[in-house]
């Protein structure tokens, strides 16, 4: 257990405190490029700080602090201009560096202008994400993470979580919760309802593993019936510190992104691109998908626990806002949950003396390639498919054509007759 001051340390977020100024040394996503084409201003929170997020009519974007700094007025009402967004209560106009340009009430030949600026951050693109940085200069490199960048069908599915962004990182280093909340409590609940659980979440861990590198953690596991050659224990998959983790396998790629919000609010992104194996790699047909799921049944206020990753908010939600770190009882089976928790705290301490936490990229580059197990669990293309039908991505636009493409991929490859697909 923790003391309430660690806890505190681990999970506070806000400009000034100690987590708060590791986690500013980052880049997050806090829109998706197509919420600016459909209006070129939208407000965000990051951090706990309120942000609005602006694109330029040549495609440039910025962020700023949502309060004007004339008389507090939002910019979330603002006025996009071609060098910057103007307040539309008084006119000033700010560029993206936060220099105000002009003050259309003041007399003409003021400088007052110069004395007055708005915090402002950098925003790039990235996959279709917009992703912000809010830190001190110099800014790091956006690191251009392999499922960002790779080729395939892209599906965005996301939900704003009440609870701390930590309690669902410690998740990405608890291993044994497969076994039990997606498969055991799966397959009580498939008893109870009528419905078959994915059998490959069913298997018993025999022994797991946590590496260190230089992006993260990568979390390794043997699965009953498998040795130390397969993919889960050869190769794994990676926490990518302090806020992502990389997953999937047979054709899924999954980036896990948990946008710390505020201390008790977070922005759960599931970003993943369906590029099948041992097929020519499928095309983006028509714009990104991108939606929100549920994850309450809007007429009872239950989790609705019938899909992997609503039991994932449901165990992290139940846990409270924050959870109680001074109450827990950590077992040997939580070693990676303490590993994560000594990282944060080997880095807060970087950050404090002055140098670049763990994964700070500062070299342009094309690609940053994670490790990821292809054969996920040994579970075939139906790892795939199960993903789908039992996942978030159920709730997606396009749900039944990514389904088909896994299906049609593994015909192609033979591992699936056609016969038995009716096709």
């Amino acid at each position: 257990m923790l003391s309430q001051e660690h806890n505190d340390t681990l999970t506070q977020v806000g400009p000034g405190t100690p987590m708060g100024g590791l986690l500013r040394r980052y880049w997050y996503p806090v829109a998706t490029a197509q919420d600016l084409e459909d209006f070129p201003v939208k407000r965000v929170r990051l951090l706990g700080e309120d942000l609005v997020v602006w694109k330029q009519p040549d495609g440039a974007y910025g962020i700023i602090q949502e309060r004007c700094p004339h008389r507090h007025a939002s910019f979330a009402y603002g006025v996009v201009e071609a060098n910057g967004i103007r307040c539309g209560y008084h006119g000033w106009l700010f560029d993206r560096d936060g220099s105000c340009l002009d003050q259309p009430p003041e007399p003409e030949g003021s400088n007052f202008k110069d004395k007055v600026s708005a915090f402002a951050g950098r925003v790039e693109e990235l996959g279709g994400l917009l992703f912000a940085y809010i830190g001190p200069d110099p800014a790091p490199q956006l690191p251009r993470y392999d499922g960002f960048v790779m080729e395939g069908v892209r599906d965005i599915g996301h939900a704003t979580l009440p609870c701390s962004w930590l309690q669902i990182m410690e998740n990405a280093v608890d291993p044994h919760h497969v076994e039990w909340l997606h498969g055991r409590y799966f397959q009580f609940l498939g008893q109870q309802q009528g419905f078959t659980a994915p059998a490959a979440f069913q298997k018993r861990h025999i022994k797991t593993a946590f590496d260190a590198f230089d992006h993260g953690i990568v979390k390794r596991r043997i699965l009953e019936g498998q040795s130390e050659d397969s993919d889960d224990w050869r190769i794994g998959h990676p926490l990518v510190f302090p806020y992502q983790m990389w997953v999937g396998g047979n054709g899924i790629y999954q980036m896990q992104i948990r946008v710390p919000i505020d201390d008790t609010t977070t922005w759960f992104i599931l970003y993943t691109v369906h590029r099948p194996e041992g097929v020519p790699t499928p095309t983006q047909d028509g714009p990104m998908v991108s939606y929100e799921f549920p994850f309450r049944d809007e007429s009872t206020g239950h989790h609705i626990v019938d899909f992997i990753e609503g039991q994932d908010i449901m165990a992290w939600v139940t846990q409270g806002p924050i959870t109680d770190r001074t109450a827990e009882h950590l077992g040997k089976s939580d070693v990676g949950i303490l590993m994560l928790r000594r990282m944060f705290k080997e880095n807060i301490a970087v950050v404090e003396d002055g140098g670049d936490p763990l994964g700070t990229v500062r070299e342009p580059h094309d690609v940053i390639e994670l490790p990821l197990e292809r054969d996920k669990f040994g579970a075939g293309y139906e790892f795939a498919t199960q993903f789908i039908e039992r996942g978030s991505m159920r709730y997606s636009p396009q749900a039944e054509q990514l389904k088909q493409l896994h299906i049609d991929a593994a015909v192609e490859r033979g591992e699936l007759a056609r016969e038995e697909v009716g096709s």
